[in-house]
């Protein structure tokens, strides 16, 4: 039986938002407070959002249908890979290619080159060829492997997607509300919820809380068959002192706490004591380029 405490869930950082003048309106209902700057999440209503999301994953995996883990950012691309491997469902964490589920029959095209290849390979094909043609079917193997890799053996659309990072993948995104198939993606303060059938309010940026998100999906894959299902433990455990109970959570609010109000989202600077405080808020702020995250991929 899969379990999730909140004590996992604060130590994972779940619970950071992002800068305050970053924030999504629409985020509004999973916010509770504000602290120096930083928008705190509700985690009540992100345990019971793990709740329908697992409840859904597990119902279209007992269907038969597949799941299809989609985390392209460099804190989420190992987490994917991992659970989406140890739970035998497929992944994307390198690139999401444009019309990978809109035209998936030119996709399939392309998976069957990537098998073709890599018989070829194996089989001994390569040792006939000059080594300028080895060189370029190499090449083509490790583009397509790297993109394709996770979802080599896809022979149909995905019963559902589990996406970290709305903004992001948006794309994706498109694609699936497109075609029809549910979402469940982890939603942070700058991102938009609407139209995520199971949008799950977290800190999308820290790698323990994603990787503590991709678990909770990847065990309702290997649990789909177990009746019990998911167990929530929203208290810390006991012999924990009184302060480390009253910890940022979603039931109280301190006195330097403010109540949300769309009026005092002026835009502010962060203080520095916020920088310290959330490290993984300004992890998405690092300057990426495009092309040479990717290389030629791009």
């Amino acid at each position: 039986m899969a379990v999730v405490t909140m004590k996992s869930l604060l130590e994972s950082g779940v619970h950071f938002g992002h800068q305050v003048k970053r924030w999504d309106p629409r985020m509004k209902k999973f916010i509770f407070a504000e602290r120096n700057g930083i928008h705190i999440i509700d985690l009540q209503k992100t345990i019971q959002a793990i709740k329908d999301a697992y409840d859904a994953v597990r119902k279209v995996t007992s269907a038969g249908r597949s799941v299809l883990f989609v985390g392209t950012k460099k804190q989420a691309q190992q987490a994917i890979q991992k659970e989406a491997e140890r739970c035998g469902m497929f992944f994307i964490n390198n690139r999401w290619l444009g019309g990978m589920l809109t035209n998936f029959v030119t996709i399939k095209k392309s998976l069957l080159r990537l098998k073709k290849l890599e018989r070829m390979e194996a089989d001994g094909t390569f040792e006939n060829l000059t080594k300028k043609e080895i060189a370029g079917l190499a090449k083509e193997r490790t583009k397509l492997h790297k993109n394709l890799g996770g979802i080599k053996e896809m022979k149909d659309l995905p019963g559902i997607l589990f996406i970290i990072d709305t903004r992001k993948e948006s794309i994706a995104v498109a694609e699936a509300q497109r075609m029809g198939i549910p979402i469940v993606a982890v939603v942070d303060t700058n991102c938009n919820p609407d139209g995520i059938d199971f949008p799950i309010p977290g800190n999308d940026d820290a790698i323990r809380a994603i990787t503590l998100f991709t678990q909770i999906v990847a065990n309702a894959v290997v649990e789909a068959d177990n009746e019990v299902g998911l167990r929530i433990i929203e208290n810390l455990d006991e012999g924990e002192s009184e302060d480390q109970e009253e910890l940022m959570t979603d039931a109280s609010i301190r006195e330097e706490d403010q109540e949300i109000d769309i009026s005092s989202y002026t835009g502010e600077e962060q203080s520095p004591e916020a920088e310290a405080d959330d490290p993984e808020t300004e992890e998405d702020d690092l300057p990426v380029d495009i092309d040479r995250a990717y290389g030629e991929d791009a």
